[in-house]
């Protein structure tokens, strides 16, 4: 099952190449991480789309390929980072062609090394003011710069050298009908309204306290939703929704499936929910994908910049103080996209900051 698209009216559409100049293979780049990758998949309808038989090959990681297993038109090439040059090498060999166009679509080192490794013509990268790295040195070409955009309009503008133009958003995101039969087994539909919990990003800086999930969570039950726990298998993930459920008031009846999903069944739970909390993380653009409303916590990045792109009207912002007090300036003043990342950071939003985001969802949700 594909889902999720989403019109962008505010964009024209005229994904017409010349059939002389359009390009017939490209290779995309990008490792990492789940929510990133995710913001790729508009990018890849509109290659679609507007070029016709074009052959498609991502280089992809190992987690996020699971994720995205399935996707139609696509060709998927793992890359695993631990197996350093050899690994590039064995790629290079499994790549076995020349593209038409490149498009690296991430400017860590590792990225940019691994990017020397694709053959190709055209070698697309992100405009001067997002490059890091060496990321010149591996390009040929460069997107618009456009500064102040979130990371999903950036990715997408990689259309544009190709001559495309995007018109709207199409998420793609293949899930299959037996994760959905999972999720719908995990609790009845039984009226209530369900407040889903995923807690930790993959940034440990970016998490909130338990003891104030927990406290949101009180609240919710006390409007008789439900609230359901969500994560991986890591240990921080783990001890955090154990954290949680021990400094809740009304723990009865919670569902706690932290470490009980797989990727494939990630997108059905979240789908399931009316309303997901979490950090800046991968889950909160999954849900996003998936149409679910998020409440995410931002005050270690910029939620115009990084937060759930179709919906924000339900994230606390506190990176503007975040900024004022680490950075000693207002977030207007920092490089776009600068990550806040220090100790007691999100500790800047306090459990009336989410609370007053819940009671917004709730009130016009009705």
């Amino acid at each position: 099952m594909l889902v999720g698209v989403e019109t962008r009216h505010s964009v024209e559409c005229n994904n017409r190449v010349q059939k002389a100049h359009a390009p017939q293979s490209i290779c995309l780049l990008r490792l990492s991480a789940l929510g990133d990758v995710t913001h790729v998949l508009p990018l890849v309808h509109t290659l679609r789309t507007g070029l016709p038989g074009v052959e498609l090959t991502w280089i992809i990681g190992k987690g996020e390929r699971r994720l995205l297993d399935g996707l139609p038109g696509v060709r998927f090439v793992e890359y695993d980072k631990k197996t350093g040059l050899a690994g590039m090498r064995a790629l290079r060999r499994e790549l076995g062609q020349r593209f038409d166009a490149l498009l690296q679509l991430q400017v860590s080192a590792r990225a940019n090394l691994l990017s020397a490794f694709v053959p190709a013509r055209r070698r697309i990268g992100y405009d001067r003011s997002r490059s890091k790295e060496g990321h010149g040195l591996f390009v040929n070409e460069r997107i618009p710069d456009r500064p102040g955009i979130h990371v999903l309009d950036a990715i997408g503008s990689f259309c544009e050298p190709l001559g495309l133009v995007r018109d709207e958003i199409v998420w793609d995101l293949p899930v299959p009908d037996e994760a959905h039969a999972w999720a719908r087994a995990q609790w009845d539909d039984d009226g209530r309204r369900t407040l889903m919990i995923s807690p930790c990003s993959s940034h440990a800086l970016r998490n909130w306290r338990a003891e104030r999930y927990a406290a949101l969570a009180d609240h919710a039950i006390a409007q008789g939703w439900r609230i359901v726990l969500c994560g991986g298998r890591s240990e921080l993930e783990r001890s955090t929704g154990d954290a949680i459920l021990a400094a809740m008031a009304a723990r009865e009846g919670v569902l706690d499936l932290i470490g009980k999903d797989t990727l494939k069944q990630l997108p059905a739970l979240l789908a399931r929910a009316d309303l997901l909390v979490t950090p800046d993380s991968g889950p909160m653009h999954i849900a996003n994908a998936m149409g679910t409303k998020v409440l995410g916590l931002h005050a270690a990045t910029n939620p115009n910049r990084s937060g759930p792109y179709s919906d924000r009207r339900y994230c606390v912002d506190r990176y503007d103080d975040a900024a004022r007090k680490y950075r000693g300036k207002p977030a207007s003043a920092l490089k776009w996209g600068t990550k806040i990342e220090a100790e007691g950071v999100m500790d800047l939003i306090a459990v009336e900051d989410a609370v007053a985001a819940f009671e917004r969802y709730v009130s016009e949700a009705r």
